[in-house]
């Protein structure tokens, strides 16, 4: 018997816009490459991934985008590094989409806290595939994959990320600053 389970979520992800505008730093898109990224949302939709991992430390949600997403995105950075960047401005709003879809206040405090790694949770997202790239450290072996906790459960006091983070390090974390009562 495992430590661990592991319940996959049905979601879609929602396109955004402004999100996109924003990751991409533009102001405008036009038609044509608005089109070139439709039609790779469209053939990204069923490459995106959520699951609920559930350990003995805790419930976490686990979004990934598939490896077809992380080929499309380099194969641009080879032909046209403009285009690239807005392909991976894409993917970063597809993958925040889900997350935002399944833990909304994540959306208003502006990230999400990444948990400490554990071993159980190795174990855990490794059954998908996933690892951490360094062990110990909370970044992902995806380039397109965000692990935090669910429910929602506060903001920066929970990242494990937070003594390099430089919104927790200035004045910018905001309204995530309270841990949630159960949480502590």
């Amino acid at each position: 018997m495992s430590s661990f389970t592991l319940t996959p979520l049905a979601v879609e992800p929602y396109f955004d816009l402004e999100l996109l505008l924003s990751i991409s730093q533009e102001t405008r898109v036009g038609g044509a490459m608005m089109e070139q990224l439709s039609a790779a949302w469209e053939r990204w939709v069923p490459q995106a991934h959520a699951q609920q991992v559930t350990t003995a430390d805790g419930s976490y949600l686990l979004v990934w985008l598939g490896d077809i997403v992380e080929s499309d995105v380099d194969e641009k950075w080879d032909s046209s590094p403009s285009e690239a960047f807005l392909y991976n401005a894409l993917a970063q709003v597809m993958c925040m989409g889900l997350v935002h879809s399944l833990v909304p206040e994540v959306e208003d405090a502006g990230c999400a806290p990444a948990p400490k790694p554990t071993e159980l949770l190795a174990q855990a997202i490794a059954t998908e595939g996933i690892s951490y790239l360094t062990p110990g450290e909370p970044a992902l072996s995806r380039r397109f994959g965000v692990l935090t906790h669910y429910p929602y459960q506060g903001g920066c006091e929970l990242c494990a990320l937070y003594t390099h983070c430089p919104k927790a390090g200035g004045t910018q974390c905001g309204p995530a600053g309270v841990v949630l009562p159960g949480f502590e």
